[in-house]
């Protein structure tokens, strides 16, 4: 039997970001289950030159800032707030297991463990089974784990002698060949483009086959300056109020210098929205041998087979799967039920902040009915309806658990929000003037990207 009054199962992101939020504010005691080696959920398999899209102080745990909140002095991003990289990522959440859980004597951390259902987890090295009692309530933080290439086979047929790889055996090639062609549209497919080049490969030996194209945040205006980010949120919202159709609010967001496309003679259907710095952009744009017939079908050596034809290869072609589906999109469920506690979205974006929420909540509330109204789920973009819809939710939902003083006094005390105003700059007048904005446009926004989607009507949480 393990003494517990919570049951997390899942130690990446989400359920750090909930774990620590929660004993942060209620005396309890957690076990920690996952069934990798360690705490960091995919970081621990992610490619090897990843970095985070976003500053790190918007990712990880309430109580630690994830590298300080340092700002780059010199190369592409200087002025700009620090990324992390996946081995800084990695050891800040051993630490912080460390000194912050395990070191309290509040958090019982169980590796290389699955949950078995009805109470029970089972150890994947000994086959120990565990119990937690009844009164242990159990805390799903997998339910949007992500989907990576590492894990996943690539979704096309590979026939002998093609030569296809995942993204993370990139570094590891032994022998440049005469191309590469990248497979996918999302920031798995654009980091190893933007890798290829810094390594000096031609742009002429990449072949990117992107089956959509992708909207991206500018990262520059998604920086944790509040003058800075709430100014985007504001220009973010005039648009939405004045678009008359979704295409027209992101072109309205890309003259904001909010939203990029990598082309600027196409549309993108997808909008996932990772952010992308302009060094990044220029380079992405010197590929020019993109392939837009559809998903890849088949890959035999020198030739692609996709949905509206084919392509030649060079004989020894290495293609690179960075096709899998990255953060998934299930059905939307209460956060709080009887049975568990799922942790999910509960703002547009920005999921370490919402899972932390969760955790204060629940750490500080007793009814359920009242936590759920607090934090209603949302979900992540990947069409431009996905991601008008998540805007929609997670405005509201902000509003709702924003207007609590004791959440919304929390919630500016923590650099993983994004959003926050710290008591230092609640009178500046550029935090001022960016809040007035955001707060005057807001609420046309919001209904007006309701009425583009028809939210209101329609996607209710199961």
């Amino acid at each position: 039997m393990i003494e517990a009054d919570y049951l997390v199962v899942g130690a990446g992101a989400a359920g750090m970001a909930f774990t620590d939020a929660l004993i942060d504010h209620a005396d309890v005691h957690v076990a920690l289950v996952d069934r990798r080696h360690s705490v960091g959920g995919h970081w621990l398999d992610a490619y090897p030159f990843v970095q985070l899209h976003q500053a790190s102080s918007f990712y990880g745990v309430a109580s630690t800032v994830l590298g300080g909140g340092r700002i780059q002095q010199r190369g592409p991003e200087a002025g700009l707030s620090e990324r992390a990289t996946v081995s800084e990522i990695c050891a800040y959440y051993g630490q912080v297991l460390t000194d912050r859980m395990v070191g309290t004597g509040r958090v019982e951390f169980f590796p290389g463990t699955e949950y078995a259902g009805d109470r029970q987890v089972v150890s994947r090295i000994s086959g120990q089974r565990f119990e937690v009692p009844e009164h242990c309530r159990i805390v799903d933080a997998r339910y949007l784990s992500p989907d990576i290439p590492a894990h996943t086979p690539p979704p096309f047929d590979v026939g002998g002698g093609a030569r296809v790889i995942p993204v993370n055996e990139l570094p590891r090639l032994e022998e440049a060949p005469q191309e590469y062609v990248v497979v996918g549209s999302g920031k798995t497919a654009t980091d190893a483009n933007v890798w290829l080049l810094t390594r000096g490969v031609d742009p002429d030996r990449i072949c990117w086959v992107r089956p959509r194209d992708p909207w991206m945040l500018n990262r520059a205006v998604v920086q944790p300056d509040p003058a800075v980010f709430l100014g985007m949120a504001a220009d973010m919202m005039q648009a939405a109020a004045e678009g008359s159709t979704l295409d027209d609010v992101f072109l309205r967001l890309e003259g904001a210098g909010v939203m990029i496309r990598i082309d600027p003679t196409v549309t993108p259907t997808m909008a996932r929205a990772p952010t992308l710095g302009q060094w990044e952009l220029e380079r992405l744009r010197s590929i020019e041998r993109v392939v837009r017939l559809g998903h890849v079908r088949r890959v035999d050596p020198g030739r692609l087979t996709l949905d509206r034809g084919t392509v030649d290869l060079a004989a020894d072609a290495v293609v690179v799967h960075c096709a899998a589906s990255g953060l998934r999109n299930p059905p939307l469920l209460p956060v709080w039920t009887p049975e568990s506690i799922t942790v999910q979205p509960v703002r547009a974006g920005f999921p370490c902040f919402g899972a932390a929420v969760t955790g204060y909540v629940e750490a500080t509330r007793t009814d359920d009915a009242e936590k759920n109204r607090l934090c209603p789920p949302s979900r992540f973009g990947n069409t431009l309806a996905d991601w008008a819809k998540m805007n929609v939710r997670g405005t509201r939902a902000t509003s709702s658990f924003g207007a609590e003083p004791d959440i919304k006094a929390w919630a500016d005390s923590v650099a993983i929000n994004p959003a926050r105003v710290p008591p230092a700059l609640s009178d500046s007048p550029e935090v001022v003037a960016a809040l007035t904005r955001l707060r005057t446009h807001a609420p046309a926004g919001v209904a007006r990207l309701a009425a583009l989607t028809g939210i209101d009507g329609q996607d209710a949480v199961g």
